[in-house]
């Protein structure tokens, strides 16, 4: 990546960023809540993670886990505290009444027990504006325990994911994701209508309603065709050619043509002039209803090509197309390095503590800028001194809140 590549996006300078100035308490951990935050410290927030004196347990996850602490909480601080303390909850909470948002994921009930509720803290500060993020909206199933598992299994993701009889969650956390992102959405508004109307309010961004959310299109599929949606890899697709074929020495790639149009020309640039004159493949709807006698003969006819040449073909002619690959391998994508999608982050826990890994930006630019890293993933309580003085404790009283491990 150089400096000379006109596609390269500087990263944004902290003065010119849409959030400078706020103040976003985070009582978060796992990904949901933690993505809020990253969010609103991407664009510029000082967001304040508030980790029990062991730490955010993510922070030493193994296996699909690994990554999460890293990922989600860049451009933030780390103060710990032990809520369970008087003095820890009292920290806590003069924290919390220092900010403009407060995020919390945690069970109902849980703030409440240190006055950290949105009734606690409002009646202080009424502009205070606070984003719980929740596996249920409030109703009959709002005390249950909730994972992206659970509600992609009950809300229909896993079931049109999977093959039928195999339900299968999606390959990564888009319920946690997608609800903070929903949280960061709710918060902005809010910080709106405050602008407008001098006072705070409370959101709410729950993982089940996300996911219905994700599937109300195969819902409103429904109602409208009266025909019940099948699973993805058992649908009976849109487009005539939308699919992944296995080419030479077994590599694959997905290739598609989604107008007459673009069949037309997949048939020019592939030598298929037969399969363009076939009257049974003269529109995409008829392609649709022959895809399982135009499917095996494009697979077959395609099995000749490496996925190379088929990737040079496709570009070239503006058809659309897609390598088949393992998250990995994104390190070393050209487009991502052109572009500054990648920055580099200091590993703060783990085997690897210390070290940098690269990780990746959020998919927009403002001013033409991406949205950089400004403040590595913290160690944990990182900032805790530098927080209590900031909030006016004396030297004395914070090497007290040291010494009876309210904080750490």
């Amino acid at each position: 990546m150089t400096a000379t590549n006109s596609h390269l996006h500087k990263q944004t300078a902290p003065s010119t960023l849409p959030l400078s100035g706020l103040r976003v308490v985070e009582f978060t951990h796992m990904v949901m809540g933690p993505t809020c935050g990253m969010v609103l410290a991407d664009m510029g927030a000082e967001v304040i993670k508030v980790e029990p004196i062991d730490g955010d347990r993510t922070r030493h996850l193994l296996g699909s886990g690994a990554g999460f602490f890293p990922m989600f909480n860049r451009n933030k601080k780390s103060i710990a505290i032990d809520l369970r303390t008087k003095d820890g909850a009292q920290a806590a909470r003069q924290l919390a009444a220092s900010a403009d948002v407060v995020l919390e994921n945690f069970k109902p009930g849980t703030m409440a027990k240190y006055g950290l509720d949105y009734a606690a803290l409002s009646a202080a500060n009424p502009k205070i504006i606070y984003v719980s993020h929740k596996g249920f909206l409030p109703g009959p199933y709002e005390n249950r325990v909730a994972l992206d598992e659970v509600v992609q299994m009950m809300g229909g993701l896993a079931y049109m994911t999977g093959r039928p009889g195999d339900p299968l969650r999606a390959g990564t956390s888009v319920n946690d994701i997608m609800g903070g992102m929903f949280g960061a959405i709710g918060a902005l508004g809010a910080l709106i209508q405050r602008g407008i109307t001098g006072r705070g309010q409370e959101v709410q961004s729950a993982l089940f309603e996300n996911n219905v959310f994700l599937v109300g299109q195969h819902m409103l599929q429904f109602a409208i065709t009266g025909q019940a949606a099948a699973p993805m890899p058992d649908r009976i697709s849109a487009w005539g050619v939308y699919d992944v074929f296995t080419v030479k020495q077994g590599e694959q790639i997905f290739l598609s043509a989604v107008s007459d149009a673009q069949w037309a020309v997949f048939c020019d640039v592939l030598g298929l002039a037969d399969l363009k004159a076939d009257a049974r493949y003269a529109n995409n709807n008829l392609r649709v209803q022959a895809r399982a006698v135009l499917l095996p003969v494009l697979r077959e006819r395609l099995s000749h090509f490496s996925a190379a040449e088929l990737s040079a073909i496709f570009e070239q002619h503006a058809l659309p197309f897609a390598p088949i690959r393992k998250p990995e391998e994104l390190y070393d994508d050209e487009h991502l390095l052109a572009t500054g999608g990648l920055a580099d982050i200091t590993l703060p826990d783990g085997v690897r503590a210390g070290q940098t890994a690269k990780t990746a930006l959020f998919p927009f630019t403002m001013d033409k800028q991406r949205l950089g890293v400004r403040l590595q993933p913290p160690r944990m309580g990182e900032h805790t001194r530098e927080l209590l003085a900031a909030l006016g404790y004396e030297p004395a009283s914070v090497e007290a809140l040291y010494a009876s491990k309210a904080v750490a």
